[in-house]
């Protein structure tokens, strides 16, 4: 039987019991030729090089990629003994190829999923940031009006502050009829507030736009997903996979944990509980349930997540509908199967005394040390 195996500088079609070449496809001595040849390779692409020399080998053959399995099946074959000095290639046009080719792949257009994960790591910095500002706002404004915490959160808070700046504005604004027992500011002070409390308002919006753009990308990229998880959930697993692509590839055990390394990682280190889900726990099905259903629902959300990935990925149809029912339906089914929390064993009564080196219970000494003496023999008894 022939294999087929692909180099960089060429196809050739070889003789797997002999090793002799049968049929070749040399690439052209051009170094922007190669590059091309290359990066289409890298897409998972056929070349017609490729395809024409399997046509000419009139049988079946195996195949040295698994990108080539549509035209036979992979397998293992050591093809070290074809180089490229014998058909002309040096070391220095391997290196100009290589660099053209890095070129040509850099330049190419980035696919949204990419954008979505840098994204979704900008949207945790501002969060982050927001937490920290917004932490300092309330210590310091805290002094002056402290009970403004009880009636604004979060942006409304800043926004308060960064517009009116003192209490009195504050309260007539907000049309309540507090005495506050905070302490007054200084007008210098009250403007580094302020200062700072639109830097954080404005934070609050960049955040907002952050979560919009996040909402659009996944909405158009990946339809069957947010269906599915909902954008932001989607997102973040997109995030945590590396991108859409990576994402369809992971076995659904691995999808079910995305997010939960540490504790995988506690688990196999020092033999810990291992966790039943990862970021996935966000979906309502799985953190409103039971505990002891935790585990089931999240293994059968896995499974749709990956389908709707895969189908996602390789531009297939919407099916976010079908999905969702599918899993609505095996989530009841879990639900009427373990409607009770399972029994906890109960622990083994403590038994008196410890086992000795051979297996035997060791006697129990006095507070001495010693066992109790045997009480002398009589010589009436004898």
């Amino acid at each position: 039987m022939a294999v087929l195996v692909t180099k960089w500088f060429g196809v050739f079609l070889v003789d797997e019991k002999t090793g002799k070449i049968k049929g070749s496809r040399i690439m052209p001595h051009d170094t922007h030729a190669v590059a091309e040849k290359l990066a289409d390779m890298q897409r998972g692409n056929l070349l017609p090089e490729e395809r024409e020399l399997a046509a000419s080998a009139g049988g079946k053959i195996s195949v040295g990629d698994r990108r080539q399995s549509e035209l036979g099946k992979p397998e293992l074959f050591d093809s070290s003994f074809i180089t490229p000095d014998k058909y002309g290639f040096s070391d220095e046009f391997m290196h100009e190829a290589m660099m053209e080719l890095g070129k040509l792949r850099t330049s190419e257009p980035i696919p949204r999923d990419r954008n979505l994960v840098q994204a979704i790591r900008n949207l945790d910095d501002q969060i982050e940031t927001i937490n920290l500002y917004s932490e300092r706002l309330h210590e310091w404004y805290g002094m002056h009006f402290p009970e403004l915490a009880d009636y604004a959160r979060d942006a409304r808070y800043a926004d308060l502050v960064a517009r009116y700046g003192g209490r009195d504005q504050i309260i007539e604004e907000l049309g309540i009829g507090i005495s506050s027992i905070g302490s007054d500011f200084d007008p210098d002070d009250m403007r580094a507030v302020q200062d700072l409390a639109d830097t954080l308002s404005r934070l609050y919006d960049d955040k907002k736009n952050t979560e919009d753009y996040i909402e659009g990308i996944v909405s158009e990229a990946c339809p069957n997903l947010c269906a599915m998880l909902g954008g932001p959930l989607a997102a973040r697993m997109i995030s945590l996979a590396g991108g859409l692509e990576r994402l369809a590839s992971l076995p659904s055990s691995t999808v079910q944990l995305l997010g939960a390394e540490k504790a995988m990682f506690r688990h196999l280190r020092s033999g810990k509980r291992p966790p039943k889900h990862g970021i996935i726990f966000q979906h309502p099905k799985i953190h409103r349930s039971p505990y002891w259903q935790r585990g089931k629902i999240a293994r059968a959300l896995a499974g749709k997540v990956l389908i709707a990935a895969k189908v996602d990925q390789f531009g297939g149809e919407f099916c976010g509908d079908r999905l969702n029912s599918e899993f609505a339906a095996r989530v009841a089914d879990i639900r009427k199967r373990y409607p009770d929390a399972p029994k906890k064993p109960q622990k083994a009564a403590k038994q008196r005394g410890k086992p000795g080196k051979k297996g035997k219970m060791r006697r129990r000494r006095r507070p001495g040390g010693f066992p109790p003496a045997r009480p002398p023999v009589s010589i009436q008894n004898i």
